[in-house]
């Protein structure tokens, strides 16, 4: 059992995981796949970002070989990304692609881990960010994690660990991404903060309103653990803590 890398449309996820190949790394690397190849094919230099992903096709599959540096030696994840649009995620395109919807699950329904790429909601933002429009809106972004609860719930029974990652955290009000980084980054001889406790700063100043449904997913399986992070592509430490919880526990 390996891990699956999924997100919401729109998420950042593409970006986040062509930088987690970046040559300049601290912990994390990956082994397979070239970085300035993976740019070269997904990043749109005139857009200023990665391509969207195309909704004719159902779902684009990428294998990751992920290095984790730990102080016990080099652990590898095998993972798989699953870049998919949109629409997978509504009912009336699962029940008219069947084969393509049961593809997807059975990968799902086979991983240890899960890792949930999500973005911020409007309310959040800071105003200084160009078109607000581009994020959905707290009563939105509350309603679709609601779906994801049930999707945990029902179609993911071989999860020990699923990790929310509330990524372009660089866009949130009130957050430095330095001074967050250093109460929450990786020290391999001993960080200032264990993983209970990261989890806990993340869910108290981030995922609040969602609290609730994340003691549910907790509770909806035997062994089940929920951590939940920030990332950006715009630092490292943050970017890569979610795989070195993965490689210290899988």
């Amino acid at each position: 059992m390996g891990v699956v890398y999924i997100g919401d449309r729109a998420a950042g996820k593409t970006h986040l995981a062509m930088e987690l190949t970046n040559p300049n790394y601290q912990f994390v690397n990956t082994t397979n796949l070239d970085y300035e190849v993976l740019k070269a094919s997904l990043y749109n230099e005139d857009y200023g970002g990665t391509k969207p992903t195309d909704a004719a096709q159902p779902a684009y599959d990428y294998y990751l070989e992920i290095n984790v540096k730990l102080p016990t030696g080099i652990k590898q994840i095998k993972v798989d990304w699953i870049d998919t649009p949109g629409e997978i995620w509504r009912k009336s395109w699962q029940t008219g692609n069947p084969n393509q919807w049961q593809s997807f699950l059975k990968k799902v329904q086979v991983s240890e881990g899960i890792v949930l790429v999500m973005s911020p909601y409007r309310e959040i933002i800071k105003p200084d960010v160009g078109d607000i429009d581009d994020f959905i809106t707290r009563h939105q972004w509350c309603t679709r994690f609601a779906r994801w609860v049930k999707f945990f719930q029902q179609d993911c029974p071989r999860a020990r660990h699923i990790l929310l990652c509330l990524n372009k955290a660089d866009l949130i009000k009130g957050t430095n991404l330095t001074e967050e980084a250093q109460k929450l980054c990786y020290y391999p001889d001993g960080s200032r903060m264990n993983w209970q406790s990261r989890h806990m700063h993340v869910l108290n100043r981030y995922f609040r309103l969602v609290e609730p449904q994340i003691k549910a997913i907790n509770q909806s399986t035997s062994g089940l653990s929920v951590r939940c992070f920030i990332t950006s592509v715009y630092n490292r430490q943050l970017l890569e803590l979610p795989w070195i919880y993965l490689g210290s526990y899988i």
